[in-house]
């Protein structure tokens, strides 16, 4: 089964824990903290693997989790970090995020890595903690939490060359004829649902990757038939072989058929038309052929036609040359356009909410919230008057007693965070 698209979650390791411990040891006196830090979590970690060919994997393994760090322990000894999560996928895959489309990664070259979800720190010891004026310090850091978010995982063809016009304009049957990829060939519509890949040799010694990709539709870039299915697997594509069934075989104009699939390609914004494009006027042995031929170049007159009859292999080398010659001369294309699309193709970068708000719920009552807040008070862990003082000490070090005075804040009011309420008191 061939799987291009699969919705996973991804979660990377939570940081271990620091520990309150104390030096007790016969002969050493005044042993003093002695706690550990906790390891750091594991990361999530994106392979490319060119022996892979589609996401099936990722379909029955969709919760893709890291290993987390260990708590710290006694003897200033540093908890175990956790075990990477390393996620074999095919070349060409694309991990974005599924609440704002951001593409966090985008693996080409064989065994890239890309680490899409990073592990939390492990948390300090009580042995970091002492000073001259607290020599003995119980408290210690707690472990931070590891990335986490639903992610995308995309499979985009990764071929040099793509194949693209109707169903049964020949495709399936130039692919075979000038590689030993042995597509699936049948005399109906939508013959291939998947793409075929293979490689092309010309005969003097280069080389390239060629892909038979599904047949396109009128409105296929609006999502019918096959739709963004197909037109997704074309995007890293340099150079676009058109093949057109100049017979008519099927009661098509090739004509009329040339200018849909430019517009489809058109429609779909990702520069699909800035690609060089080598027009193939196939099954030329047909009764209507030339004629069709005639009229396409009236038509387009400054369109280089290249005539081919591949049930037979005639007249492919010219067209295998040319491939060869433009790829030689065309960059590769990013895939970002800067605009958002239906397809979820785009680099998106939405403003970064705020890490700490401060919102005055009614008079003298205030908020303190922010994705910063969430990561780094927990009310469950102030139990001691030391844990007080260091959340203090914390406020004073993110400048959150600063931003609560530029809010308007005043003497006497009552502050919340994370449902631990306190009053706000000036010095």
């Amino acid at each position: 089964m061939f799987v291009d698209q699969v919705k996973v979650f991804i979660k990377a390791g939570n940081g271990g824990d620091g520990i309150v411990s104390f030096r007790h040891e016969k002969y050493v006196a005044y042993g003093g903290p002695f706690g550990g830090d906790g390891g750091k979590g594991g990361d999530v970690i994106f392979e490319a693997d060119p022996g892979m060919t589609t996401l099936l994997d990722l379909r029955y393994h969709r919760r893709l989790i890291a290993q987390n760090g260990e708590k710290g322990k006694n003897k200033r000894m540093h908890g175990a970090n956790g075990d990477n999560k390393i996620v074999k996928v095919p070349l060409g895959t694309i991990v974005k995020r599924a609440d704002d489309g951001m593409i966090v990664a985008d693996l080409t070259e064989p065994w890239q890595q890309q680490v899409v979800a990073k592990g939390g720190r492990g948390g300090r010891g009580n042995c970091h903690f002492k000073s001259a004026r607290n020599t003995a310090p119980k408290y210690a850091e707690s472990g931070k939490e590891g990335e986490e978010y639903d992610a995308i995982v995309e499979l985009r063809t990764l071929a040099d060359v793509g194949l693209v016009g109707f169903p049964s304009v020949g495709k399936s049957t130039f692919l075979e004829a000038v590689t030993r990829a042995r597509p699936e060939i049948g005399d109906y519509p939508f013959t291939t649902i998947t793409p075929n890949v293979g490689v092309v040799q010309t005969k003097d010694g280069r080389s390239f990757i060629l892909a038979d990709l599904p047949g396109l539709i009128e409105g296929a870039s609006e999502g019918k038939g096959l739709g963004h299915q197909f037109l997704k697997h074309i995007e890293r594509c340099r150079v676009i072989i058109h093949v057109l069934d100049m017979g008519g075989e099927e009661g098509r104009d090739p004509v009329q058929d040339y200018k849909i699939i430019n517009d489809e390609l058109k429609n779909y914004q990702l520069r699909l038309l800035e690609r060089p494009q080598i027009v193939v006027a196939n099954k030329m042995d047909l009764e209507h052929a030339e004629e069709n031929l005639k009229r396409f170049k009236e038509a387009y007159p400054d369109v280089p036609v290249y005539e081919t009859t591949t049930i037979i292999h005639e007249g492919l080398d010219p067209v295998l040359r040319k491939a060869a010659d433009l790829l030689a001369a065309t960059p590769a294309f990013p895939l970002e356009t800067g605009q958002n699309h239906e397809s979820g193709v785009v680099y998106k970068f939405e403003e970064k909410k705020k890490d700490v708000q401060i919102t005055e719920l009614e008079p003298h009552i205030w908020e303190v919230s922010g994705p910063k807040i969430d990561k780094s008070f927990d009310i469950n862990k102030l139990n001691t008057e030391e844990d007080y003082y260091l959340f203090a000490n914390k406020m004073r070090y993110m400048g959150i007693d600063r931003m609560l005075r530029e809010a308007g804040v005043q003497d006497g009011d009552t502050v919340r965070i994370n449902g631990f309420e306190f009053e706000f008191i000036e010095n």
